[in-house]
């Protein structure tokens, strides 16, 4: 087996877990100051959202690049 394919799947799968732990503690902590202060409910919605989007963008450069070192 090529180890550029090992290592591109490895770096996928890396990827794929960050984001999904960084999404996930994002959404925690947002019901967590939700259910503390519930009047700010909108302004912690418009704040995970533009996190949880810059979370994934970088996710899937990170997965644009394992590919890259496939083609490449």
């Amino acid at each position: 087996m090529d180890f550029t394919v090992l290592g591109a799947a490895i770096g996928a799968g890396l990827a794929t877990i960050g984001v999904g732990i960084g999404i996930g503690l994002i959404g925690a902590k947002a019901v967590e100051g939700i259910s503390r202060q519930p009047e700010s409910a909108g302004k912690i919605q418009i704040s995970m959202l533009v996190a949880a989007a810059l979370i994934e963008g970088v996710g899937l450069f990170a997965l644009v690049i394992c590919i890259l070192g496939l083609l490449g």
